[in-house]
């Protein structure tokens, strides 16, 4: 059974902090449902489906009590890194399909910012193999960076447009974190952490949260907001394969084709994409993999500009990303609200695109690297 039109996203709410020393995550939690039920103009009473990324145990139950939800009938928490909240928009529209609820509520919180822990065990079956030899996340995207270069001649200076565009974007959002437009050269002579990573090629570390309320159709049509509606959703996981993997393709290699066969579109269509960006290379590798380009030809489609909302081939992540605006530890519901806005009209009018009517939202969790999740989402205006 198909999601399209099944659901519509009828609240959304970014927290405005990325830095948030003086509140725990789960009162990040609170504001951010707040925030959006006041968007939607719904109550806490309404929501009978709860989907919930960010924080340490049984979360999405303990967060149900503290957040007074009584009323559910439907409880999600998969977990899958940053792309988690990309799927559980999924899993919502597939449950208000089915009937298993008509309101559901999405939040994620985090605060690796404020909190700076040290890493908790790890207790998944890849940790005593791969851990113990010192590997780190930069360094995994920076073999896939390498491997990219490699193969396809992928240069530093078109990874480095992508920062530049999103630097761009995000002078004009007063919540991101880092305003100040960036040259290739900022870039290029920032310290290099991974080669051929540099610092200006990694995403920020913030504070932060957002929240989504997806509903049916028919509280939809009551909503006094803008309605988004949920076109198609597709999702993949990606891993070593024993050994044999490919470091130059990610799992939007599938998830894309699913979520544009469901909506039935092609990338052709697409208005503005928010792409998840933890480094510059995540971005040039979904690119390819999402069908906006030849395979390999992702640094020439980003270079000069090709990102930028003005003038460029695609807008994309006109809120400034992960690489400038706001990544706490996992992005995936930072790309939704800005997929939102977009759709709405609501982004900043210097980087609003004309007419959006298609909007590609994508997330990625895990890394390039070693094994990933992989979630792609078609959201709509309400004819499309």
């Amino acid at each position: 059974m198909s999601i399209k039109g099944k659901a519509f996203i009828v609240g959304a709410y970014e927290h405005p902090d990325r830095v948030i020393p003086d509140r725990s995550t789960a009162q990040v939690h609170a504001e951010i449902t707040s925030g959006a039920l006041a968007d939607a103009g719904l109550k806490l009473d309404d929501i009978d489906g709860f989907f919930c990324t960010g924080g340490v145990g049984m979360v999405p139950v303990a967060m149900a009590e503290y957040l007074g939800l009584n009323k559910l009938a439907y409880l999600d928490g998969t977990m899958v890194g940053g792309s988690s909240p990309v799927y559980q928009i999924g899993h919502a529209a597939a449950a208000i399909a089915t009937g298993k609820c008509t309101v559901a509520l999405v939040t994620l919180a985090n605060r690796p910012r404020s909190e700076q822990q040290a890493r908790s065990v790890n207790t998944s079956p890849e940790s005593s193999f791969e851990l113990v030899y010192g590997s780190s996340t930069l360094g995994m995207y920076a073999l896939a960076a390498q491997r990219h270069m490699y193969e396809y001649g992928t240069t530093s200076e078109q990874l480095a447009w992508v920062k530049v565009a999103f630097s761009e974007h995000a002078q004009y959002n007063p919540h991101a974190l880092l305003r100040k437009p960036v040259t290739v050269e900022d870039v290029l002579n920032s310290p290099m952490l991974s080669d051929p990573l540099h610092r200006l090629d990694s995403c920020v570390v913030t504070d932060g949260g957002g929240a989504v309320i997806v509903a049916s159709p028919e509280v939809a049509r009551q909503s006094p907001r803008p309605r988004v509606k949920i076109m198609g959703q597709g999702e993949a996981p990606k891993h070593t394969n024993n050994g044999h993997i490919d470091l130059t393709y990610t799992g939007a290699r599938w998830s894309g084709p699913r979520a544009f066969a469901e909506a039935g579109v092609t990338p052709g269509d697409i208005d503005y994409a928010s792409i998840y960006d933890s480094f510059t290379i995540t971005v040039v590798e979904t690119l390819e993999d999402l069908g906006f380009c030849e395979k390999g030809k992702g640094g020439q489609f980003v270079q000069d500009g090709g990102l930028r909302a003005r003038g460029g081939k695609l807008p994309v992540n006109t809120d400034g990303g992960g690489l400038c605006n706001n990544h706490p530890g996992m992005g995936g519901m930072m790309k939704i609200l800005e997929g939102v806005r977009q759709v709405r009209g609501e982004a900043q009018p210097e980087v609003q695109v004309p007419d959006c009517n298609l909007v590609l939202v994508h997330g990625t969790g895990g890394s390039l690297g070693t094994r990933m999740a992989s979630a792609t989402l078609i959201l709509g205006t309400e004819d499309a």
